[in-house]
């Protein structure tokens, strides 16, 4: 690490393991090169790091976050179990059954469910780099057999034992487009690709610089990063019998272009979400590494989390009434020793 001021950490790109307290660290560009590892990868906290970018979640950056709550309303981002009726990608959907332990006295219930079939985190353990079939920090699939010397290598138990909490910045794409394209509306059941330009005039829009701080933007290392695309409310739209329907599998989310997976890369988010299934859109629009799936850059080459399905309505709604984007968010994924993602269990508080 090198510093240059008394305020500023800079953190070296060839200096490992990077130190998380740092205030500027190397962009995309400048990111070393690790033996054995895919192009573009930033295995760069430590050979045995669990936690990707949720290493950028330090004491003192959360206990800044928590400035964000001035009004201490809660708002839950997680949908019901139930929902989507019909989970996409043939996922099995919630099953629900109340046990009867003592007669009108002592019951209990229990759940059958999908951990990818609502409102979920992509751990892990989701998906590889598609050319090479490594995980997170050179994690392989056969690490995760039971009989393992190290059976739980990017298990998501390891994401929640160090826990979520942060500051997230809420893009209303949904909104802006609405509002500013009135004669050219998209279908969020369509594959519409939310591309870098988008998200910059979505966010300068709502009075946020897109860029990181290192740039003299608004964004901070650490951030979390939500987006709206407008499934949720589309999908209360549909009648009963539309959602019920086996999915069509196209869904409106960002662009797999260089371009945005560069600013998702050097704006340091600690992990990202949006309200569609697939956060990316679906299918991809452009083939190839590390474009084509946005999933391997992510998870498997910068361990960032990707949040899906997130019901993002009544705290956009919220933000336009008291003109803010920025909350606090609190996470709590599954205690699972082994799992490959876990159902949000998350709360904005305003």
């Amino acid at each position: 690490m090198s510093t240059t001021s008394t305020s500023e950490r800079v953190q070296a790109p060839d200096q490992l393991p990077w130190d998380p307290n740092c205030t500027r660290f190397p962009t995309r560009k400048e990111l070393p090169k690790i033996p054995g590892a895919p192009k573009d990868a930033a295995w760069v906290w430590g050979k045995d790091d669990q936690l990707g970018r949720l290493n950028l979640l330090t004491p003192a950056r959360v206990k800044a976050a928590a400035a964000e709550i001035k009004l201490g309303e809660m708002i839950r981002l997680d949908l019901p179990l139930h929902i989507p009726e019909t989970p996409a990608f043939d996922r099995e959907p919630f099953q629900h059954q109340i046990k009867e332990l003592v007669e009108d006295v002592v019951y209990d219930d229990t759940y059958t469910l999908n951990t990818q079939s609502g409102t979920q985190w992509d751990g892990f353990r989701h998906f590889a780099h598609l050319d090479t079939k490594l995980f997170y920090n050179g994690t392989k699939a056969t690490d995760f057999h039971p009989t393992d010397p190290d059976p739980h290598k990017c298990s998501i138990h390891h994401l929640s034992t160090h826990g979520l909490a942060t500051r997230a910045i809420l893009l209303d794409y949904r909104h802006y487009h609405r509002t500013t394209h009135p004669d050219d509306p998209y279908d969020p059941y369509t594959a519409h690709p939310i591309t870098l330009s988008d998200l910059h005039a979505c966010a300068r829009a709502q009075g946020i610089n897109p860029l990181p701080t290192a740039r003299g933007g608004d964004i901070q290392p650490g951030d979390l990063l939500l987006i709206r695309s407008g499934f949720v409310e589309q999908y209360h739209a549909l009648t009963p019998a539309q959602r019920r329907a086996p999915a069509d599998l196209c869904w409106a989310g960002l662009a797999q272009d260089e371009d945005v997976l560069t600013w998702l890369h050097d704006c340091y988010f600690a992990a990202v979400a949006g309200d569609s299934p697939t956060f990316e859109c679906w299918p991809p629009t452009r083939e190839g590494a590390p474009g084509g799936v946005m999933h391997q850059a992510l998870l498997a080459c910068w361990g960032m989390m990707i949040g899906e399905m997130w019901d993002l309505e009544r705290l956009a709604g919220r933000c336009r009434e008291v003109g803010r984007w920025t909350v606090f968010v609190t996470s709590a994924p599954a205690m699972v020793f082994g799992g490959v993602g876990s159902h949000a269990n998350a709360t904005a508080i305003l």
